[in-house]
Parts: structure tokens; sequence; C-alpha cells
């Protein structure tokens, strides 16, 4: 059996409408370039890694903010979806996946 790294996962928000699901996943801190979305099934798998701010040298006095890699699966509802919109709006990942 091979060991999974840890992983945390990010909150998130949905919201349907008759025509498309909007997803909003907390993610502040998060570059685009280290984000991973992929529709596969019926599953939207979210997964990426924030990066720890300081360097080495630093003395942390808290941490209560999760970095590393994360990873956030939704399983969704019978039916055909695909990735219509996604951006990165003030701190949180948006995605609009449109129903067919």
């Amino acid at each position: 059996m091979q060991s999974r790294p840890l992983t945390w996962e990010p909150p998130i928000d949905i919201y349907e409408t008759r025509h498309e699901f909007k997803i909003m996943i907390a993610l502040p801190g998060v570059s685009p370039e280290h984000l991973k979305v992929i529709l596969e099934n019926d599953q939207l798998l979210i997964s990426g890694k924030r990066n720890f701010p300081v360097s080495e040298e630093a003395e942390i006095r808290r941490v209560e903010i999760p970095y590393g890699r994360f990873e956030r699966s939704i399983e969704l509802p019978v039916g055909h979806f695909e990735i219509g919109h996604r951006e990165l709006v003030n701190g949180c990942l948006l995605i609009t996946l449109r129903k067919f």
C-alpha cells in the first residue's frame, strides 16, 4: 500500500442555477500556476499547492493557515457537464460548470 502525501481541503460553496453550477473555492495566496482543475465523469477535482511565504530564517510565532499540497474532490449529480469559466478573484477560485 502506497502512502499519499498529507493534504488539506479548501472550503467550498456551490450554487446551482437552471443551466450551470457555480463553485467557489477559498484559496487565498495560491497562484494560478499552482492550480489544477480536472472534470472527470461525476467528479470535479481541484488540487495544487500553497507555498509557505517566509524563509527558513523566520521565527514562526503562529501558523493557522494551511500550507503545502491541497486537494478537493466534489461529487457532481448525474448529468453531463463542461467547465465554462474559471478565474481567481479575491483569493477564491470561481468555476462555472455548464449543464448539458
